[in-house]
């Protein structure tokens, strides 16, 4: 599967969680961020848009 964008991937991990597990959707923000492939404003700005932001929230603040 190509990506075309880190961020909205990420987002994506966050939105179907229940089906592939907190924690690869935590593993996926933790490796984008530290890869530095996306910002924390365009991670939270994907989270907006997959209507997700109020769950990655927390973990975005312990990143950054």
């Amino acid at each position: 599967m190509r990506v075309f964008d880190p961020a909205k991937t990420v987002a994506d991990c966050f939105k179907y969680r229940n089906k592939i597990g907190l924690e690869v959707a935590r593993e996926a923000l933790r490796d984008c961020y530290r890869q530095r492939k996306a910002t924390m404003d365009e991670l939270f700005t994907a989270a907006k848009v997959c209507r997700v932001a109020r769950v990655m929230q927390p973990y975005l603040e312990l990143l950054g």
